[in-house]
C-alpha cells in the first residue's frame, strides 16, 4: 500500500497537471464543431476583446465563439464538477460508493417537473425552472420521510432516496402514457437525455453563483466528511456534529445536482465514475478528493460534450455518451481496484 502511495505523483503536481488539461481541452472545444474555426481565429477572436486587434474574421464566427460555444463549454465545466463533486460527497457521508447524486430523487423529481412543462408547451426557461422546482420537491419528500419515522439514521434515508425515486418514476411512465407522441413524447424523452444544445448566457449565469459556493462549501468541511465516513458514533466521539455538518453537505450536494439536472437533463455515471478515478490519483482523504473531483469531472463532462456535438451531424445526447463511455470506463477500474476492493 506504501509502494503504491509513492507511485502517486505529488498532490500539487497532479492538480498543476489536471487544470492544464482542462484548459488544453477548453481551447481544442473552442475550434471544433460544425461551424470550423481555426486555432488562430479563436485565439485572435479572444484577444479582441482585450486588445485592438483588426477582424479577420465574420460576425458569424464570433457569435459561435461567444453566444453559443464559451457558454456550453462554461456549463459542462460547471456540471462536471457538479456531478462529480456531488457524488464524492455522498459517497463519503454515507458509507457506499455506488451511491450517485440523485439518489435523493432528483432526477425522478427534476424530469417529472421538465416534462410537465414540455406537455404546457412552456418555454425552455419554464422547463429549466419546472424542474429545478420539482427536483428540490423530490428531495424534501426523501429527507422528510425520516423525520415522520423518527429514524434519523442513513440507512432509512438511503431507502427513503429509493422510495420516492420509484414512486416518481412511475408517475413519470403515465406522464409519458399520456403525453403527445407527435411533439411532446420525443421533447420529454430528448431532455431525459441529457443535452447543453439549449444552454446560452442566461441560464449559465442563473446556476453558476449557487454552483460555485455550494462547492466551496463542500471544500470548506472537506475535514468534516472525512469524520462523517466512520459513521455517526465515532464522529461524536471526536466532537463533530454529524447532524448539522450532514444537512450542510446533503444541502450543497443536491444543489448541485438539481442545478445540474435542470439545465442539462438526466446525465449518468459522472457522479459514480469520476469519484472512483479521482480516488486512485488522491487517496480516499476528502480534503483531497473534492477539489480532484471538480477537476476529473470537468474534464470528462467537456470530453463527452465536445464528442457529442462533433462525432455526427445530429448531436448525441449527453446521456448516452456518458452511459458508453461511463460504464466501461467504470469497470475497468474497478477491475484495477479487484484487489483492494476484496
Amino acid at each position: 500500500m506504501k509502494q503504491a502511495d509513492k507511485r502517486k505523483l505529488p498532490y500539487p503536481l497532479l492538480m498543476i497537471i489536471l487544470a492544464g488539461i482542462l484548459f488544453a481541452l477548453m481551447f481544442v472545444a473552442f475550434f471544433l464543431g460544425q461551424y470550423q474555426l481555426s486555432p488562430t481565429q479563436v485565439v485572435n477572436i479572444l484577444l479582441s476583446r482585450i486588445f485592438p486587434i483588426e477582424p479577420t474574421w465574420g460576425p458569424v464566427a464570433e457569435v459561435i465563439l461567444f453566444q453559443i460555444r464559451l457558454p456550453r463549454i462554461a456549463a459542462a465545466i460547471l456540471i462536471g464538477a457538479a456531478l462529480a463533486t456531488a457524488g464524492a460527497t455522498y459517497q463519503g457521508i454515507f458509507r457506499n460508493p455506488m451511491v450517485s447524486p440523485d439518489f435523493l430523487g432528483v432526477s425522478s423529481g427534476a424530469s417529472i417537473g421538465a416534462a410537465l412543462a414540455i406537455i404546457l408547451n412552456l418555454s425552455f426557461n419554464m422547463v429549466q425552472l419546472f424542474a429545478f422546482v420539482f427536483g428540490i420537491v423530490a428531495v424534501l419528500i426523501t429527507t422528510s420521510i425520516p423525520k415522520m419515522l423518527r429514524n434519523s439514521s442513513t440507512t432509512i434515508l438511503i431507502l427513503s432516496g429509493i422510495v420516492v425515486s420509484g414512486i416518481f418514476s412511475s408517475i413519470m411512465s403515465i406522464i409519458r402514457y399520456v403525453a403527445d407522441p407527435d411533439t411532446a413524447l420525443p421533447a420529454i424523452v430528448f431532455w431525459q437525455m441529457g443535452s447543453l444544445s439549449g444552454v446560452r448566457y442566461g441560464e449559465v449565469m442563473a446556476v453558476s453563483l449557487p454552483m460555485i459556493i455550494s462547492l466551496i462549501a463542500l471544500i470548506g468541511i472537506s475535514w468534516w466528511i472525512n469524520v462523517m465516513s466512520l459513521g455517526e458514533t465515532q464522529s461524536a466521539l471526536v466532537g463533530v456534529d454529524f447532524k448539522l455538518y450532514r444537512c450542510i453537505a446533503i444541502v450543497a450536494s443536491t444543489m448541485l445536482a438539481v442545478l445540474s439536472v435542470a439545465i442539462a437533463g438526466t446525465i449518468g455515471w459522472v457522479g459514480i465514475a469520476m469519484p472512483h478515478l479521482s480516488r486512485m490519483l488522491v487517496g480516499v482523504d476528502n480534503r483531497k478528493l473534492i477539489p480532484a473531483c471538480c477537476l476529473t469531472g470537468a474534464i470528462f463532462m467537456l470530453i463527452v460534450d465536445t464528442v457529442a456535438r462533433n462525432l455526427t451531424r445530429a448531436e448525441i445526447p449527453l446521456g448516452v455518451l456518458t452511459g458508453l463511455i461511463g460504464a466501461p470506463f467504470f469497470i475497468a477500474l474497478i477491475y484495477k481496484q479487484r484487489a483492494r476492493i476484496e
